[in-house]
């Protein structure tokens, strides 16, 4: 062989192990549970998970974002069980906003052996949630709220300042462009049970949040005992702070067995 090839092949071979090292490190290590399932909110859909998806398959986790119907309750609790009921083994629930409803009811799932809550709802069994939110300051977001019949969604301004005040314009406007509004029997709906009561919970509160007030954040956290960071960031903190929200479910993945 060629002195020069040779060379030019072992540095180019070492490069290459050295750049594959380098990414490795920087993704959580990962034991417990192998499988994640993601839980959207309101005005956005699974697809709002990607950062995160991104990082957890890369530290070699099982990924699946449910698709939430945003109708009912029951609906979107059934959405996210038939997921649970396709994973092989030991599963960390994951939700966001709203869907924190969604993880307190189907976190009863045998599957599901850690709840991760990001900015999300955490009502006690049977618990009005809405009259929980009403003793804390009303968030900026909620009078950016307009229906169409029974349609909600975010007006364009509420939904740029308020939902996703901390992500660039531009990523602001993508997500804005693909809102999906909910049904107004959605916020209806009352947990009849309480995950948290019995599995161990993580919540990430985010501190600038004008859609959940985070003093109620703070308020749920403490209540459920749960192992809490907080992230100065606004409601969408798995966009602008992916590599934060990722870390902290490995965490979860290793309480869980």
């Amino acid at each position: 062989m060629n002195r020069r090839k040779f060379t030019t092949g072992m540095v180019a071979g070492a490069i290459t192990a050295a750049l594959a090292a380098r990414a490795n490190a920087t993704q959580p290590a990962v034991t417990g549970a192998r499988n994640v399932v993601l839980v959207h909110g309101l005005f956005a859909d699974g697809s709002c998970w990607s950062e995160v998806i991104l990082r957890l398959q890369a530290a070699g986790l099982n990924v699946t974002s449910v698709q939430n119907p945003l109708t009912t309750l029951p609906d979107a609790v059934a959405s996210a069980q038939r997921v649970l009921a396709r994973q092989d083994g030991p599963t960390v629930l994951v939700g966001h906003s709203f869907s924190g409803m969604i993880v307190t009811e189907a976190g009863t799932n045998p599957n599901v052996t850690a709840l991760v809550y990001v900015a999300a709802r955490a009502p006690d069994a049977e618990e009005d949630y809405t009259a929980l939110a009403k003793t804390f300051p009303a968030p900026p977001a909620s009078a950016g709220i307009v229906f169409d019949g029974d349609e909600g969604r975010l007006t364009e301004e509420a939904f740029l300042r308020d939902f996703a005040g901390d992500l660039p314009i531009a990523k602001a406007r993508e997500l804005f462009a693909v809102q999906v509004p909910f049904h107004k029997d959605l916020l209806a709906g009352k947990t009849a049970h309480a995950a948290w009561r019995s599995k161990p919970s993580f919540y990430a509160v985010s501190t600038q949040d004008r859609t959940i007030n985070p003093g109620l954040q703070r308020y749920m956290a403490k209540r459920m005992g749960a192992t809490t960071i907080e992230i100065e960031a606004s409601h969408l903190s798995l966009i602008s702070h992916p590599d934060v929200i990722t870390n902290l479910i490995p965490r979860a993945a290793k309480q869980a067995v």
